[in-house]
């Protein structure tokens, strides 16, 4: 059933014209957020790319990236939205940034406390330079930069963070790279029964989703019998890229307390052609093996 809620409702009380992205004051973002519910491929595309280039520019986050994501979030949350799973990667991107997953478990405190006490002048006075592009000419503002920048990013983090109740109905979604790149979302943000209920219960198929299903709970440092007894159940998948994600995720997870069958599987797809990309995450399969194994002191 289509959502009876527009998901640009409140687009344009948003005041674009006095937040700024990589090119200047966001005044163009509103249409940008509307294309990407355009009938035509061709503007879809073109919507995204310049939105990308806009509120996530070469993994900079700036003032108007933060507003971007209740949109997007909506947006990929209505099915009547076209590539809902592109619109989730920009979200990812727009909340996450570059970041890869060398830095899970994540802890927002140390990453964003240069952060800590930047005012909206700041701020103000920052955007002013950068627009004139002569920051590096004021003292001041590019004495700022830094802090501000580190807030934007997590000023973006922070308005994620709201909804990771989204992220689990994604995990059922029958798009497996919208529930792929929500279960690898969930993944930066702090574990709750309901995450962690909701990661566990996702089926076998589709693959996508389970394996970063696999990968998320790995990474979660949750002391949990149900997340290991999952992982144990999916090493007889049919599915070769679940039983090797479920191993990885049983490694990263008991070291050396790794049960016999799940090391079996990693050794085995370390010769064998197993590989696979799972949506959202920054290595192949074949690459979560060859950590895992590291980690316990094989590779």
């Amino acid at each position: 059933m289509p959502h009876l809620r527009d998901p640009l409702a409140g687009l344009d009380d948003v005041p674009w014209e006095s937040l700024h992205h990589a090119y200047g004051p966001a005044v163009d973002v509103p249409d940008q957020l509307r294309a990407l519910r355009s009938g035509e491929a061709s503007v879809r595309r073109r919507a995204l790319s310049e939105l990308s280039g806009n509120v996530y520019h070469q993994g900079t986050r700036w003032g108007a990236s933060c507003h971007a994501v209740p949109f997007l979030v909506a947006l990929a949350d209505d099915p009547g939205t076209p590539d809902r799973a592109a619109v989730a990667g920009l979200l990812r991107a727009v909340v996450l940034g570059d970041r890869r997953g060398d830095a899970l478990p994540f802890d927002p405190r140390p990453t964003f406390a240069a952060a800590e006490g930047i005012t909206d002048e700041q701020v103000a006075l920052v955007e002013r330079h950068l627009e004139a592009e002569d920051l590096f000419e004021h003292e001041e503002a590019a004495d700022l930069a830094d802090g501000v920048a580190a807030r934007w990013e997590a000023d973006a983090y922070r308005a994620g963070a709201r909804h990771t109740d989204r992220y689990v109905r994604w995990l059922t979604d029958p798009d497996p790279h919208v529930g792929a790149y929500a279960a690898e979302i969930l993944a930066w943000f702090a574990p709750d029964d309901t995450a962690v209920t909701g990661l566990v219960a996702v089926p076998e198929h589709p693959t996508a989703t389970r394996a970063s299903a696999n990968l998320t709970l790995g990474h979660w440092p949750v002391d949990s019998g149900r997340i290991d007894a999952r992982l144990r159940e999916l090493l007889a998948a049919n599915a070769a890229v679940v039983r090797v994600t479920a191993a990885v995720g049983l490694a990263y997870r008991l070291g050396d307390r790794l049960p016999d069958l799940a090391l079996d599987v990693l050794t085995d797809a370390r010769v064998t052609d197993v590989d696979a990309d799972v949506p959202g995450w920054d290595r192949s399969v074949r690459g979560f093996v060859a950590l895992a194994l590291h980690r316990l002191g094989l590779g």
